[in-house]
């Protein structure tokens, strides 16, 4: 993880990220052109996106329907353009890594998607992903979901390349039609799409390998992968991923769950025991989240800045 050196008190990339929005951007496009799959776990707090660089990761992503969860709402678009925006320009300033957000279906009409790439383009953000379902929208791994006509999300797409000023910014196509009308459909979408524009494709619920492997054989472009819990899909792992010639693959509620799994089993713990004494071991140690949020780097700094001498 990156950090200041500590015999030094320059306050560089303590606040923000010294890697700029471009060169993210463009670490992005490197990593999805690169033999390896690019991994990009899902980060529900910019803390955790700290830890996903300190861990070794690729890249961040941010999800949608985590970030619908910690503001205690379903999936079924309801969150807004500020509060993704919001929520993903805290990701992106506390990571060197690229930062990857859903973008859902745009916010609205393609006027709205134009306006969506802007804003995440502003908040340092790498890439996004727009969807072609129906607006409001729904879980890509729950029933009832419904998708636009083909021509819509063309339009969807259109308005989004032609609104991006930085050519790095990667704008990826999601499909959701694999469990609406089947794989075909879905393929045949996904190549409007590249010819509309994207750079990517995001094929949702796809429902085992043989069927990750016929979508990356009928597409030319880097395909993105998910690999969420509890879904429509086989959990079978980057390094299959890999082999079959995906490009890159999300885990995107993975920490959130594992979080409040945990965080609810040390409630009831306490409730029943009045103490979280057992759980000290299975805690993250104070010395821990210091150094993730350095702590003495802020310090260092604070106490340079009553030095004599400091800004001469």
């Amino acid at each position: 993880m990156s950090g200041t050196d500590s015999g030094t008190a320059s306050p560089a990339g303590l606040y923000s990220s010294v890697v700029t929005p471009h060169e993210k951007r463009a670490a992005l496009r490197a990593a999805l052109a690169a033999p390896e799959i690019c991994r990009l776990p899902g980060a529900f707090s910019p803390l955790v996106a700290r830890l996903i660089q300190d861990v070794g990761f690729e890249g961040v992503y941010v999800s949608g329907a985590v970030l619908s969860a910690d503001l205690a709402l379903p999936d079924i678009g309801l969150t807004t353009l500020t509060e993704v925006v919001g929520r993903s320009r805290q990701v992106a300033r506390v990571t060197d890594l690229p930062v990857l957000v859903d973008a859902d279906t745009g916010f609205g009409e393609p006027m709205s998607a134009a306006r969506t790439i802007s804003e995440l383009e502003d908040a340092g953000l790498a890439g996004c992903h727009l969807e072609d379902q129906v607006n409001p929208k729904r879980c890509g791994h729950l029933d009832g979901k419904a998708v636009v006509p083909v021509g819509d999300m063309v339009r969807r797409l259109g308005a989004a390349v032609s609104a991006r000023r930085d050519d790095a910014f990667v704008i990826c196509a999601r499909t959701d039609a694999r469990a609406i009308d089947g794989l075909d459909a879905a393929i045949d979408r996904a190549r409007a799409y590249v010819d509309a524009g994207a750079d990517m494709i995001f094929t949702e619920a796809l429902a085992d390998a043989a069927e990750f492997e016929a979508f990356r054989a009928a597409i030319d472009v880097p395909l993105l992968a998910n690999l969420t819990e509890f879904g429509k899909s086989e959990l079978i792992g980057a390094a299959t991923l890999q082999e079959i010639g995906y490009d890159a693959v999300i885990y995107p509620v993975t920490t959130l769950r594992v979080a409040l799994g945990a965080v609810e089993d040390a409630l009831r713990e306490i409730a029943t025991t009045g103490t979280q004494t057992a759980w000290l071991d299975r805690m993250q140690h104070r010395e821990r989240l210091y150094e993730l949020n350095r702590y003495a780097d802020f310090t260092h700094f604070d106490s340079a800045l009553f030095t004599k001498g400091f800004w001469q």
